[in-house]
């Protein structure tokens, strides 16, 4: 069953977080655009309400949630109702995927990596932005989640145990960026985006299929 409980109820307090949390969000958001690759198609699989697709530009989702797909609908995307593990949509069609905080919130991490395989054409990228459980924001989501809206129902994931799926659903060609070094209540600024990992946080992936 797809995790969608939270995101129906708590919409609003989802879009919350990103005005909250507005240096976090940037610092993310920046993780990941400096390794966007060039791309035609793109589609962005736990759209959620858009807030990573409209700056980067995808416009194409798939989301489960029909909250989260009205407010992505409103910014202009193009948004198929769907799970990562099925996604609905066509072998070799896209140039680019992306995934942001969506993996901890899949009931099958394998087989989602594995239809997203399916989709990209060969060459394709796939970019996987999450909070790496060991982290010191990972072990504060994870200590706390039972008390989160949204995280209550997560299953937090190693930057090495991400990587091992990747290679096992046929991805190889791996490129990292890491950021938000700073507990979320002490930054006061956009965080800084560095190669690699295991210092950050967030952890951005781009994989070639």
């Amino acid at each position: 069953m797809p995790k969608i409980e939270p995101f129906e109820k708590h919409a609003l307090k989802y879009e919350e977080w990103f005005i909250k949390n507005e240096y976090a969000y940037q610092s993310e958001l920046n993780a990941i655009k400096d390794f966007m690759p060039d791309f035609d198609t793109a589609v962005e699989i736990g759209v959620g309400s858009g807030k990573f697709a409209v700056p980067l530009k995808i416009k194409s989702g798939v989301d489960p949630s029909d909250k989260m797909k009205k407010i992505a609908i409103s910014k202009g995307i193009n948004v198929f109702e769907g799970i990562a593990e099925e996604l609905p949509l066509a072998d070799e069609s896209f140039d680019l995927a992306l995934m942001v905080t969506t993996l901890c919130f899949l009931d099958d991490a394998e087989k989602a990596f594995s239809e997203v395989h399916r989709i990209l054409k060969p060459g394709g990228f796939f970019i996987n932005g999450f909070v790496d459980k060991n982290s010191d924001t990972g072990k504060i989501y994870q200590k706390y989640k039972e008390k989160s809206l949204f995280y209550k129902i997560a299953v937090f994931y190693s930057t090495e145990e991400v990587i091992s799926l990747l290679k096992l659903t046929g991805f190889k060609n791996f490129q990292f960026r890491q950021t938000i070094f700073k507990p979320l209540d002490k930054i006061n600024d956009v965080e800084p985006v560095k190669e690699g990992y295991g210092e950050g946080s967030f952890i951005a992936i781009k994989a070639q299929k």
